[in-house]
């Protein structure tokens, strides 16, 4: 009869566990980075029969909750890994290149329809040279010329600034991950295993890895107590480790030209991470791209600058003189227009006609003009941008995709929350009637008395 008893209460306390963790399950359906929990029954376990002259050997004991169990795939969670930090590096790609085409503004006010608009108002000149008005008009489209240049290199340099600040952002909250993931792993190290700490534990380990896998590419490894090491591709422990309470940390290095670094340090040393993945690898490449941008731009502005104050020294002015330069400056930000005198403007040549310089000015275009210079530096911005985008949205199908796949794991289906508590109410309720059965036949043998 005791032993009855004791099956009832096994069957109350196992299934109440159950019941909880289902409406626990219930409460979190929509909850980020919850995983669905379930209980393990066994049977339970009695004291040695042998001892006991009474019982069988095959006697029943009851059921017991052993412990509570996350739905969990290790190899889906890498996959969603990796594919959050490839989708993290494209959407970087994609963000910062589209706003470096921004930048490189290419309607009229931009560089190559203002060059256009400086060479034909050198073609409308050289039909009447002695028009100040034309040559008003000449110097002010060269001034156009010269403004959208440096418009443009103070675009771009926001650019970098933007990629900089945002890779700062991005270092910070990985770093501040990392401290919270070695208190997670810390916390881990004394729960015990199958309780419903642990498992709350490993869904905060388990969101912050996830974190800081969008931002930088890292490889995971578990202990046996649900600890986690990280790990960069060189091999660098970030967080985790047999008796590790803080691994290395990230710093952004930024070089003059605006290309970025992200380093490793720990134990007083700086390692550069080469290929760091994630949204800081995106950014490092963003980077990179922009400051050649710039770097094309600056070589453009150089050249155009020398090209026109090469074919003004070929020439006289209104007074006869030689040409003075036009433009001064050595690099776009700086390009500016060095008179505002229309007469300085050499149209003609010592012993030529007055509008033979003009003449030669269309020279300056071609291949190896300022023209075609812009020409390629948009339509290569232009490719750029379309790979990215491209890039980017493959990715983002595939993170969708790896993050489907492990919810269908870890995620909380309703009806199957709800066929499971009913079928533990009925368990539970048969428990209960166990030890009321019990109870009822106990009350009746003493009452024979």
């Amino acid at each position: 009869m005791t032993d009855m008893i004791g099956i009832g209460v096994s069957g109350v306390r196992a299934y109440q566990t159950a019941l909880s963790a289902i409406a626990n399950n219930v409460s979190n359906a929509d909850t980020p980075g919850y995983t669905r929990r379930t209980v393990t029954l066994e049977e339970a376990k009695t004291a040695d029969s042998s001892q006991l002259l009474y019982t069988n050997h095959n006697e029943f004991g009851g059921v017991a909750a052993t412990g509570i169990v996350r739905a969990w795939d290790d190899y889906k969670a890498a996959a969603a890994r990796d594919a959050s930090s490839a989708s993290g590096s494209a959407d970087a790609r994609a963000t910062w290149l589209a706003n470096a085409e921004n930048a490189m503004n290419d309607d009229a006010t931009g560089v190559g329809q203002s060059a256009t608009a400086f060479f034909g108002a050198g073609s409308s000149l050289a039909s009447d040279p002695g028009n100040t008005g034309g040559r008003q008009a000449l110097l002010q489209s060269l001034d156009q010329t010269a403004a959208a240049f440096r418009t443009t290199a103070g675009a771009l340099a926001k650019v970098t600034e933007g990629i900089t600040a945002q890779a700062q952002t991005k270092v910070d909250q990985v770093n501040a991950a990392l401290a919270a993931l070695d208190q997670v792993n810390q916390a881990l190290r004394t729960q015990q295993p199958g309780t419903s700490s642990q498992a709350q534990l490993l869904d905060q380990r388990d969101a912050i890895i996830d974190s800081i896998a969008a931002n930088v590419n890292v490889g995971v490894s578990l202990a046996g107590d649900g600890s986690a090491t990280l790990r960069l591709s060189d091999g660098t422990a970030l967080s985790g480790g047999v008796g590790m309470t803080g691994g290395a940390r990230l710093a952004v290095v930024s070089s003059g030209d605006g290309r970025l670094t992200i380093q490793a340090i720990g134990n007083g040393k700086a390692t550069t991470i080469t290929a760091p993945g994630g949204a800081l690898g995106g950014l490092v490449s963003s980077s990179a791209l922009v400051a050649d941008q710039r770097a094309s731009l600056d070589r453009l502005a150089a050249n155009f600058a020398q090209s026109v104050n090469a074919w003004q020294a070929a020439g006289v002015d209104a007074n006869g003189a030689a040409g003075q330069p036009l433009l001064s400056g050595s690099d776009a930000a700086s390009l500016t227009l060095a008179t505002t005198d229309p007469a300085a403007i050499a149209a003609g040549k010592a012993g030529g006609a007055a509008n033979a310089n003009l003449l030669d000015l269309p020279s300056l275009r071609g291949a190896n003009g300022v023209e075609q210079g812009w020409a390629t530096m948009v339509t290569r911005q232009g490719q750029l941008v379309s790979a990215a985008k491209a890039e980017s949205s493959a990715a983002s199908a595939q993170k969708d995709a790896t993050a489907s796949s492990l919810a269908a794991v870890t995620g909380v289906d309703l009806d199957n929350e709800a066929a499971q508590l009913l079928r533990y109410q009925q368990a539970y309720n048969a428990s209960a009637k166990v030890i009321q059965a019990s109870k009822d036949t106990m009350q009746s043998i003493l009452d024979l008395f």
